[in-house]
């Protein structure tokens, strides 16, 4: 396998995705703008998308594969028992979980937007949306479950493109809800938990050429599953660090007016960065890190560490660069229409511009915790992502009042690096990793193509700022232009400087 190819082909369905996220919240920007309705979907949509990040994102798979794996390497027989067990404990767990928060939604809501309370008609909407929506996080788990099957067989294009369906049924929700001039956000709901079983449908159709699902209902739990469970709950919370930070976040800004909308916009620009340069390398790489360490193959594995680094800086660190000088130009390209106002243009972006400067952490931190992940270990994630949620938190609510919600993307970013050089010291102390030699030329190398873009990039948002206003017609043309510009000029000095070629990144 190619680390480089395989990631290619994960970025290019994920890409997709998210260009159909962006028309979709195009038109929820349109159509709802920041209002009460735009803020209540959000809220009612947060907690089951956080889930599906959490899960679909790599968090299920950090705990699942290196179990599966360990198991298939024994033989089919005892991985197939091993995938049912953890199958009909998934399917149990998750639907009493659903039931729960069907019951208690009032609750829920008012735990994930206390601020919503002050206004009975935005905190009851919330409430009656996120009950049509939550049975999406049942099924977009289980269609995790076999995402993770396909990708322990190195097969990822199914399962980066799964995602594509929820993008497709909201934006047919949003049109469908124009001409007949029926509620948006209702129909935006039921477009939520209708794609999550399509999805599901997707997965087990295409994972059943390597796995047939059976439920086992058994009194006692197998020994390798409990320790499957063992690691399930910290590698959920160490994976979505990221996640489960926007999601207190959420819960900080839900006190001032706009300003869930306002991340939910900024959160969707740079998750596209993160898709490509976090998730897409380490849940490629995780399978074939799981192999190598499994078989005792050391010094590939540090090898393929040190790529996986190279690879997720080679693709962040220009990303985050564009998202601090550009982060105005782009929330005004992608969102300045309708009924999004300069204000909310101001607002978004200068949240986007702190994500900005998180973006390599963000990425670098999936990274790093895959490193223990495929040792089994996922303790040290887990204490290490506490640490980082602490932090981000305590700095959230100390400076809340005195700056505003802009403070929830500064804390993440602070936090997220405090987390990257830990688990630095952490890796070094456990000897997991060593830094290669030529790890340190290929990093100046990425950092000199990285300005030379990042100048390109400066002077075409100069040279185009009237295209790129508020009032142009055409400004998201005119930004593509320059995006897609830099980005072949950035490949191709990437190439000339021998740091972006299929060779150098093989795995085997």
């Amino acid at each position: 396998m190619n680390l480089l190819s395989s990631t290619t082909v994960f970025s290019f369905y994920t890409m997709l995705s998210r260009v159909l996220g962006y028309f979709r919240d195009i038109l929820i920007a349109i159509f709802l703008g920041t209002s009460i309705y735009a803020d209540a979907f959000f809220v009612a949509f947060r907690l089951p998308n956080t889930f599906r990040r959490l899960f679909a994102e790599g968090t299920f798979n950090a705990a699942f594969i290196p179990s599966y794996t360990a198991e298939k390497i024994k033989g089919k027989t005892k991985g197939k028992k091993f995938a049912d067990e953890v199958l009909t404990l998934l399917t149990l767990g998750l639907f009493m979980i659903v039931l729960i928060v069907e019951i208690f939604t009032p609750y829920v809501v008012y735990l994930i937007a206390p601020g919503f309370i002050e206004n009975n008609t935005k905190f009851n909407l919330a409430v009656d949306l996120t009950r049509i929506t939550f049975p999406f996080l049942a099924l977009v788990s289980l269609s995790s479950f076999f995402a993770g099957i396909l990708n322990s067989e190195n097969k990822f294009a199914a399962a980066a493109a799964a995602p594509i369906f929820l993008n497709l049924i909201l934006i047919f929700s949003l049109i469908l809800s124009y001409y007949l001039k029926s509620d948006y956000a209702l129909n935006l709901s039921y477009g939520v938990s209708i794609s999550g079983l399509i999805q599901l449908i997707f997965l087990i159709f295409f994972a059943s050429k390597y796995y047939r699902p059976s439920l086992i209902f058994k009194k006692k739990i197998g020994r390798k599953v409990k320790f499957f469970l063992k690691k399930l709950l910290p590698s959920i919370f160490s994976s979505g660090v990221i996640q489960i930070s926007i999601l207190v976040g959420t819960i900080i800004a839900s006190f001032q007016a706009g300003a869930v909308s306002y991340l939910y916009y900024a959160d969707r620009v740079y998750q596209i960065n993160l898709a490509i340069a976090g998730i897409a390398v380490s849940t490629v790489s995780l399978p074939v890190l799981s192999k190598l360490i499994k078989n005792k193959q050391m010094i590939q594995a540090n090898k393929l560490q040190n790529k996986s680094i190279e690879l997720s800086l080679l693709l962040s660190l220009p990303a985050g660069i564009a998202l601090i000088i550009g982060s105005e130009e782009i929330v005004n390209a992608l969102f300045g229409y309708g009924s999004f106002t300069k204000n909310d243009i101001a607002q978004t972006s200068l949240a986007l511009k702190y994500f900005g400067y998180g973006i390599p952490a963000f990425a670098i931190l999936k990274i790093f915790a895959n490193f223990f992940f495929a040792r089994d270990n996922t303790i040290t994630p887990f204490k290490v992502s506490s640490i980082v949620v602490f932090i981000n938190v305590l700095i959230s609510i100390l400076f809340f009042n005195k700056i505003g919600f802009v403070i929830i993307p500064i804390a993440t970013t602070l936090s997220t690096w405090i987390g990257v050089f830990y688990y630095l010291i952490l890796l070094s102390k456990n000897s997991y990793f060593r830094i290669e030699s030529k790890f340190y030329i290929h990093f100046a190398k990425i950092v000199l193509s990285t300005l030379i873009m990042s100048s390109v990039f400066l002077v075409g948002l100069n040279y185009f700022a009237k295209n790129l206003s508020y009032s142009s017609d055409y400004k998201i043309l005119y930004l593509l232009f320059i995006v897609i510009f830099v980005a072949l000029l950035y490949f191709l000095i990437c190439y000339f400087l021998k740091i972006l070629n299929l060779k150098s990144f093989r795995t085997n």
